[in-house]
Formats: structure tokens, sequence, C-alpha cells
């Protein structure tokens, strides 16, 4: 497994989770570098790394391959990361915002121009994304298609979204987050806050009956990552937390 990258780089991370095909893989490196997107990240591929059929499926786009850095779960791809979307073409009965490629990618740039880093979740070929990997994001994208025929080749999905970061201007009108002076906590913040709350609600006995609190949990993890908080507004929420379990005199 790679370390997490310190640099931020110029465009979203591709985070390709557990993909089952090299050729897809390899497919999607050669959309990414098309788009000038480089950063590619891999949850579990299901045939180890490196593979052979990726790399003879990249077609001159090697360099995403051999920087690609691979990751045991979702939640150690995006760790590092500011804000992250989600892929995804079904309602899975989380409430995030739903975007287009389009607007996403100009929100996007504003977050990355503002030094913020943002990555793109994709599920892999067979079902897509599950909802655990769903609820550690901040927005899901859903691109408009035939709702009689709606599945995406991974590459294909991958390129519809690079195609759209480089369609955008500089000059970005409209973005939905104002991020002048924003300090947006990272996934990892947002992730030790979920294990602080979850610790808390489980002294008190709130994930109950049993059999309901993994439902109960993701329902909580999908909560913070929508509201796209701030490292203050985290610091705050964990200050409550102690303050609550404090004894009093």
């Amino acid at each position: 497994m790679r370390a997490l990258s310190t640099d931020l780089g110029t465009a979203p991370l591709m985070v390709l989770t557990r993909p089952q095909m090299g050729e897809n893989i390899g497919a999607a490196a050669r959309a990414m570098l098309n788009f000038g997107v480089e950063h590619m990240r891999l949850v579990a591929p299901r045939d180890g790394w490196p593979n052979p059929k990726a790399i003879a499926m990249a077609s001159g786009a090697s360099s995403v391959l051999d920087n690609a850095a691979v990751f045991p779960g979702v939640a150690d791809a995006v760790a590092d990361c500011d804000y992250v979307y989600a892929t995804t073409a079904r309602g899975r009965g989380l409430v995030k915002p739903v975007l287009t490629p389009e607007t996403a990618m100009a929100e996007a740039r504003a977050m990355i121009g503002a030094g913020k880093r943002v990555a793109v979740l994709f599920g892999p070929e067979r079902a897509g994304l599950e909802n655990d990997d769903i609820a550690q994001a901040n927005a899901i994208i859903t691109v408009p298609v035939n709702p009689g025929f709606y599945s995406l080749n991974l590459a294909q999905c991958v390129l519809l979204t690079a195609y759209e970061w480089m369609r955008q201007t500089t000059q970005v009108e409209g973005a939905r987050l104002e991020l002048a002076g924003t300090d947006l906590a990272t996934q990892i913040e947002i992730e030790k806050l979920g294990d602080h709350f979850e610790n808390r609600l489980d002294e008190a006995g709130f994930f109950h009956p049993p059999e309901k609190a993994p439902h109960m949990k993701r329902n909580l993890r999908n909560m913070w990552g929508r509201w796209g908080m701030t490292r203050s507004e985290v610091q705050t929420l964990h200050g409550a937390l102690r303050q609550l379990v404090r004894p009093r005199d």
C-alpha cells in the first residue's frame, strides 16, 4: 500500500473502488490522461496490483498507473481529502446533494483553486458503489442517462467526469460553495468525529436494538459527510461531546 501523497495536484483524484477487470483500470487511466487528470487511487482491486492487463489497455497512459496508490478501503483512500463525490446512477436512500458531472466539476475546480483536495469515487463494474462507500462522500454525481439502461462502463464514467473537468474554464460562475477563507475538514477528521460520536452514543445505549446498529451508524456517517464541515465546526463538536460526558461537581 502506498502512502498518501502530499502533492495536492491540480485535478481531482479518481478513486476506483474494488475494480474487477484490469482492462477497465487501464481504459480509465487512458481516459484520465486524455483530459489532464493524472492521480488515480485503487481500493482493493480484485485481481491485485500491478495488473498486466491494465498496463496493456492503458496504451500510453502508463504514467497514471505507475503512480497509482492502492488502499484497503475507501476510508483510507480519501482520508486526506477535503471533499468527496460518489458516482452512482441509482437512488440509494441517502440524502446528499445530487449533481451532474458538469456542476460537480465546476465546484471541484473552485475548491482545488482554493487549495482543497477533491476526490471522485467510482464503484466496481458489477454493482457500483455500496451505501457504506457513498456514506463517506459529501455529494453524488449522477449522469443523465436512459432510465431503462443506466449502467455505464467504469472507464466511460471516468471519461465523462474527466471531460467535464477539462471543459470547465478557470472562471467558475455560480459555484455552490463560497470557499474564500474556509478551511474544510479533511475526510479523516470527519471520520474521527464519527468515531467519537459512535463511542459516546454506544456508551449511552443509543444503538438499540443491536441489529439496527449498522444502519444507524451509516446514517450518522452519511450526515457528517453531507454537511461539508469546516475544521472549526469539527473541533466544536468534539468539544461539545467531551463537555457532555465530563463529571459535574
